[in-house]
C-alpha cells in the first residue's frame, strides 16, 4: 500500500479542519489495519514467527536477571539451543548471563519431592512406585545463556519496518516541537546509545522533574528517526503517567499508529508500521481501530504543531 502524502490532502479551511482531519485519519486507520492483516500472511512475517517461537519467555525474575548481567540483551538462548536451533555459535571470549532454569523430574504426589530427596525426607508415601510418578517442578538451578549479539552464523529473520522518503526538515520541525508538548527530547549517537536495540526511549526526566523525555538513537535514515521521534512523543502524550505493563503491547499499537498517520501526513511512507503492529499484536489487528479516539486526536495535535511550526 502506498502512504506517500497525497497532495490533495491539506486541512487548511478552518471551518471544516476537523471534520477533514478525522475523516482522513480514520481512512488510513483502515489502510493499516488492512496492512497489518497482510503483514500477518505474508510469508516474510510467518518465517519471523516462526523463530521468535523458538525462544523461551523467560520469567519476571530471569528478565531482570538478563538485564542486570547484559542491559542491551534482546534474544537470549542456551549455549547448543544456538547451535542446534538457530546454526549460530557463541563467540570465543564471550561471557554467559546466569538465568534460573526450572528442574522437572519425577515429583512425589505428596511432598512433591524428586525421588532422590523423597527418600531422605520425614514422607511416607508409598501408593505407587517414583517410576510412575507424573514429572513436576522440584526446583531451580542457575544456567547458562547468550545473547544474540554474543554469537555469529547464520542471520535471523528480520521484519523491515523502517520508514522511507524525503524527511526534508521534519526532524528538526519534530525536535522544535519539544517544548511546545512539554517534552525534553534529545538525539542521541549511535555510539553513546545504552539501550540495546530500541531505536527509541520515553521516560521520566528525573525524580523532581516530571517532565517527559524523548531518547532516539541517530541514523543515516532521517525519515526513519522522525518516525521515531513521533513514536516517542506519542507515547509521552498519550501514556507517560500509566504504569501498567499488562498494557504495553496496547500502548506501542497506539504510538506506532499516531506515527505511521503523521508519517504519512508528513510525506514519508510508513507502511512497515503494519509489521512493527504485526508483531505487537498479531491476533487481533482490530486493536489499532477500537483505539481510533486516542490515535486520531494524538496525531491530529501532533500535526497542528508541526503546521504551526511550518
Amino acid at each position: 500500500m502506498s502512504t506517500t502524502r497525497d497532495s490533495s490532502v491539506s486541512f487548511d479551511q478552518t471551518d471544516t479542519r476537523s471534520d477533514e482531519m478525522n475523516s482522513t485519519i480514520e481512512q488510513w486507520i483502515d489502510d493499516l489495519v488492512a496492512g497489518v492483516d497482510n503483514a500477518q500472511t505474508s510469508e516474510e512475517f510467518q518465517e519471523w514467527l516462526d523463530v521468535q517461537s523458538r525462544f523461551h519467555d523467560y520469567s519476571y525474575r530471569n528478565t531482570l536477571l538478563i538485564k542486570r548481567q547484559y542491559p542491551e540483551a534482546t534474544r537470549v538462548a542456551g549455549y547448543r539451543t544456538w547451535q542446534e536451533e538457530f546454526d549460530r555459535h557463541v563467540q570465543e571470549g564471550e561471557s554467559a548471563i546466569w538465568i534460573w532454569a526450572p528442574i522437572i523430574t519425577k515429583q512425589c504426589p505428596e511432598c512433591e519431592n524428586s525421588p532422590s530427596y523423597h527418600e531422605d525426607s520425614d514422607c511416607e508415601y508409598d501408593e505407587t512406585p517414583p517410576e510412575e510418578w507424573s514429572e513436576g517442578l522440584v526446583g531451580f538451578k542457575p544456567a547458562p545463556v547468550f545473547d544474540v549479539s554474543q554469537t555469529e552464523g547464520e542471520p535471523l529473520p528480520d521484519l523491515d519496518t523502517e520508514a522511507t522518503g524525503d524527511a526534508g526538515d521534519l526532524v528538526g520541525r519534530l525536535t522544535g516541537a519539544a517544548d511546545e508538548l512539554g517534552v525534553t527530547v534529545r538525539i542521541v549517537p549511535e555510539a553513546e546509545w545504552t539501550h540495546g536495540e530500541a531505536k527509541g526511549i520515553c521516560e521520566q526526566l528525573s525524580l523532581v522533574d516530571m517532565q517527559p523525555r524523548v531518547e532516539v538513537r541517530d541514523r543515516e535514515n532521517e525519515a526513519d528517526l522522525a518516525r521515531t521521534l513521533i513514536h516517542e512523543y506519542a507515547h509521552a502524550l498519550l501514556h507517560f503517567d500509566v504504569d501498567d505493563d499488562t498494557e504495553r503491547s496496547k500502548r506501542e499499537v497506539e504510538a506506532e499508529a499516531v506515527a505511521y498517520v503523521v508519517g504519512r501526513y508528513c510525506g514519508l511512507d510508513t507502511s512497515g508500521s503494519a509489521f512493527y503492529l504485526a508483531a505487537w499484536e498479531s491476533d487481533d489487528p482490530e486493536i489499532v481501530r477500537d483505539r481510533l479516539d486516542r490515535i486520531s486526536s494524538t496525531a491530529e495535535e501532533l500535526i497542528d504543531v508541526l503546521e504551526d511550526g511550518a
